[in-house]
């Protein structure tokens, strides 16, 4: 899927190919949304760094080198929005744990049930919308400015819970991320600053999709939905340190898919991926792409089946995986974490130096994070 790429090579080369565009185009024009679905005015990375096949990093230093950093500041600033969601969430675990349960809890009436099936069909009537929601059905994709309108209309003008919205995006969005994808859409409704909504609008809808569309009986305000309380802010896990002398597993998730460009080094007997943690195609294609690169790294097998009998057979006495954020994987990972120590296996994660320096900084708004953008940049060597 070049378009989308799920390849470590792949990404590389969109990068490339993104890279004139990273500048002033990407700052006048990254809203503009082809209704035709050749989104040529943003990176399309999004995938790729959602499953860590490129960095971060890697991407802010190609731009910089490409681009004066006056001209490219709303793209950096792009790319750290998705660490600042992370960021959040590590520190408000709660708040996806909510919306796991309410996900599960919530029991909406017929009408209710009858009305998102409609929705997510893009058979309520309202022409961006449907379009929009066909699109995502279609390639598992939407423009960012697009899915803020989908989110809006589904939340203010058709009444319906936002949770399972978030839920219809997490099941088929490409680049779905249980961070930015949950936070976004409780920003969108007023749930992440307080009273602060964002409402869709015809008259901008129509200027950015070129005249395409102009939704007719949008909401005309907006009334935040009912929340809990929100949860009280913890302090952040902290990675499980690496043995660099252990002979070691290296067990590759759906949450890091190029560990072999980051981890120290190490005695490396085996890589094995989580195949049971991939929740799409498109995870599974990436576990793909990685198992090999990693195998050609480390020369060593790629293994299939339980972690602990396969790391006992090897002589591995640790496993070592990337540190995966607030979501499905960290879940799976505490797990197995659990299972393994009952075997006399450790598991250590591989945190990015990326996440290490600039998560502590996301328990206020983006702009706290924004203010010391020089600063990570400088400190990560990208300056």
């Amino acid at each position: 899927m070049d378009d989308f790429p799920l390849t470590r090579v792949a990404a590389l080369k969109r990068l490339t190919r993104f890279l004139p565009k990273a500048g002033s185009a990407y700052g006048t024009q990254r809203n503009l949304v082809d209704p035709n679905g050749q989104h040529d005015n943003v990176s399309r990375l999004s995938a790729a760094l959602r499953r860590r096949l490129i960095g971060e990093d890697e991407v802010v230093r190609a731009v910089l080198s490409a681009h004066r950093i006056e001209s490219c500041t709303k793209f950096i600033d792009e790319v750290f929005w998705r660490t600042y969601w992370k960021g959040w969430l590590e520190q408000r675990p709660g708040v996806w744990r909510n919306y796991l349960a309410d996900c599960t809890a919530m029991r909406p009436g017929t009408a209710v049930t009858e009305a998102m099936a409609e929705a997510i069909a893009g058979r309520t009537g309202i022409d961006a919308f449907d379009h929009w929601a066909q699109e995502l059905a279609e390639t598992g994709y939407l423009h960012n400015w697009a899915r803020m309108q989908v989110a809006s209309i589904w939340v203010f003008t058709l009444d319906l819970p936002w949770q399972f919205g978030a839920q219809w995006f997490e099941d088929k969005l490409v680049d779905a991320d249980p961070a930015s994808n949950t936070l976004s859409w409780r920003w969108v409704a007023g749930l992440h600053t307080a009273d602060k909504t964002y409402l869709a609008d015809a008259d901008r809808i129509a200027a950015m999709t070129g005249g395409k569309f102009r939704p007719q009986g949008l909401a005309q305000t907006a009334q935040v939905p009912y929340d809990r309380p929100l949860p009280p802010q913890e302090l952040m896990r902290e990675p499980k340190a690496i043995d660099p002398a252990l002979p070691t597993l290296v067990l590759i998730t759906p949450e890091d898919c190029s560990l072999e460009t980051v981890l120290p080094t190490l005695d490396v007997r085996i890589v094995i991926v989580a195949a049971d943690m991939a929740r799409n195609p498109w995870d599974q294609t990436a576990l793909g792409d990685a198992a090999s690169r990693a195998a050609a790294h480390w020369q060593c097998p790629v293994g299939s089946g339980d972690v602990a009998t396969l790391a006992k057979q090897h002589g591995c006495s640790q496993v070592v995986t990337g540190f995966a954020p607030i979501g499905h994987v960290a879940s799976a990972l505490e797990d197995l974490g659990t299972a393994l120590e009952r075997r006399g296996i450790s598991l250590a994660e591989h945190q990015r130096n990326w996440d290490r320096l600039c998560w502590h900084h996301c328990g206020k708004s983006f702009f706290n994070l924004k203010s010391r953008i020089p600063l990570f940049l400088e400190d990560l060597a990208l300056a």
